[in-house]
């Protein structure tokens, strides 16, 4: 009986997963908006740390006002509560997102560290966030202590209300940049750095809008870095392919 030649079944067996093959049937287009959005397995860090805000947006919205100021106030990384507990306080301040969940800032969150995750992995996109939000935490707070300490600012100035993720963001931002095309890179930093300027020359909190500046060019900063983890994690995913 001379042999078939059309075309058989699907190869099945232990190299080839039913998920896989569906994954290569679905056009490029669907693949590369769903490569958007986090995944448990694709971006451990971004999916975790959403569920996260999701849990205390929720707690935000709907508990007691005054609890949640409560909340708040515990998580403001202010001189006072950095001076007492610093690790606390800055782990704490970043479990809030300010606007919820539903925000278009929430959403910009979501954007840029699932594409940042994806090219460097979960521990390296951690470690930039934690860049921009420690460190310009720092950097605009120690001087508020300092010129207390001096005598030019009122005592009032150590308690203050100072929480959220845009430290992290930014720098997040900047470092992400790094990774896109010239033609991609440029226009999100002129974007994004000019919303960032216009909000510091309004002068509606000019610490936090001087800690936006300094936390993305903390990710810029981290461009070589971030390259080189990118290529490295490129080059391991094509030979695992192979």
């Amino acid at each position: 009986m001379p042999p078939t030649t059309g075309p058989g079944p699907a190869p099945t067996g232990p190299g080839v997963s039913g998920p896989t093959v569906q994954a290569a049937r679905l056009p490029v287009a669907i693949r590369s908006v769903l490569r958007l959005l986090p995944t448990p397995l694709g971006t451990p860090f971004t999916s975790g740390y959403a569920l996260v805000l999701a849990v205390t947006s929720y707690v935000a919205s709907h508990a007691d006002p005054a609890i949640v100021r409560s909340l708040h106030q515990g998580s403001s990384t202010d001189v006072a509560h950095l001076a007492r507990y610093p690790v606390a306080v800055l782990f704490a301040s970043a479990l809030w997102i300010v606007g919820g969940f539903l925000s278009p800032y929430a959403a910009g969150f979501l954007l840029v560290l699932t594409a940042l995750e994806r090219r460097i992995g979960g521990v390296r996109a951690a470690g930039v966030f934690l860049l921009g939000h420690v460190v310009a935490t720092l950097a605009t707070e120690v001087p508020v202590g300092l010129a207390v300490w001096a005598g030019h600012l009122p005592g009032s100035s150590l308690h203050r209300f100072d929480y959220g993720i845009s430290f992290g963001v930014a720098a997040s931002v900047g470092s992400l940049a790094g990774l896109l095309s010239p033609w991609l890179r440029w226009p999100l930093l002129t974007l994004f750095g000019s919303v960032l300027a216009e909000d510091l020359i309004l002068l509606d909190d000019p610490l936090t809008n001087w800690g936006h500046l300094l936390a993305l060019a903390l990710g810029v900063a981290t461009w070589p870095l971030v390259r080189r983890a990118a290529r490295a994690r490129a080059v391991a995913s094509g030979a695992v392919r192979t």
